[in-house]
């Protein structure tokens, strides 16, 4: 039983453990977590034990059944989650006070963005880096969700994301778009319909396979009264889906692009099967962005000004 102690000034040593438990609890569990961290699954045991024993509390259960955080250690997270934003954000401000830019910018983006024409990230980069060849970029691919989650919580200074339901406490930037097909498989019944003979009910009858979080994709899903029957977190995973000729997905035209020219997929033959998606440039409100975010959105803005005319 883990003995009750009360804490008092947090050290640099209790601040490293807390990143440690914060990365452990975002994999979901110790082995995950050892890729994550690039050290080994008992040097991350050890540096979670520690900080039980700092604090005095018992944070997690983990084993043969499974990592789950206890009551206390769900509080110990958010609190955490609550301390190193803060102190990103200070030392994000006394960065801000000086004329150069430096430190690290994390961005998370929404996937299979790179085959899209429109979409003009690597130029934003290269523009961003003549402005501040200080600044460590890093870049991960995420769901709509996670990305959010990332820049309100400060883990990201940016992302870039879908369309769709907006949060008070961020602001969004137009940047480009792009159109979502719907396709079958080589092997599906659907494949090789003409559109003169299919009807709607026989797209309405196919099961589908769809993101089962809330995005354009999900609204598209009940606009069109479709069966989900599989889920996947992101475009690659209904492709493969739509590719096993079992289920109806929507794509992006230039993410299908070569599954189509390569005969292994077609797209639906129904001028309804489709839908515009615009992508956006999500950061914390102003005061609270960073420099370097504040930064790189502008030059996002300035690589896609020509999408909208802007």
């Amino acid at each position: 039983m883990v003995k009750k102690a009360l804490l008092g000034q947090v050290s640099d040593a209790e601040l490293r453990l807390l990143r440690v438990f914060k990365v452990v609890v975002q994999c979901g569990g110790l082995t995950a977590a050892e890729l994550e961290l690039n050290i080994g699954r008992s040097t991350v045991s050890r540096h979670v034990k520690d900080l039980e024993e700092r604090l005095g509390l018992s944070l997690c259960r983990r084993g043969r059944a499974g990592f789950a955080l206890t009551p206390d250690g769900r509080r110990v997270y958010e609190g955490a989650l609550r301390l190193l934003e803060a102190m990103e954000s200070f030392r994000a401000d006394v960065n801000g006070l000086h004329a150069d830019l430096a430190g690290s910018l994390a961005i998370g983006i929404f996937d299979k963005t790179v085959t899209n024409p429109k979409a003009h990230i690597g130029h934003a980069i290269r523009d961003f880096r003549r402005l501040a060849p200080d600044v460590a970029l890093d870049i991960c691919a995420g769901s709509i969700s996670s990305v959010e989650a990332g820049v309100i919580d400060g883990s990201l200074q940016l992302g870039i994301v879908p369309d769709h339901r907006r949060s008070d406490s961020l602001e969004y930037t137009m940047l480009f778009d792009e159109t979502m097909y719907l396709y079958a498989g080589r092997e599906h019944p659907l494949f090789g319909a003409a559109p003169r003979t299919l009807a709607w009910s026989d797209i309405q009858d196919c099961d589908f396979a769809g993101l089962p979080f809330h995005s354009p994709n999900m609204e598209a899903m009940h606009r069109f009264g479709l069966r989900r029957q599989a889920t996947a977190t992101d475009q690659e995973s209904i492709a493969m889906l739509v590719l096993s000729g079992c289920y109806l997905g929507f794509l992006p035209d230039h993410y299908a692009a070569k599954f189509v020219s390569d005969g292994l997929i077609k797209r639906i033959p129904h001028a309804q099967c489709m839908y515009e998606v615009r992508f956006l440039a999500v950061t914390r409100r102003a005061r609270d962005a960073s420099r370097a975010a504040l930064a790189f959105r502008d030059a996002l803005v300035r690589a896609h000004a020509r999408n909208f005319g802007t």
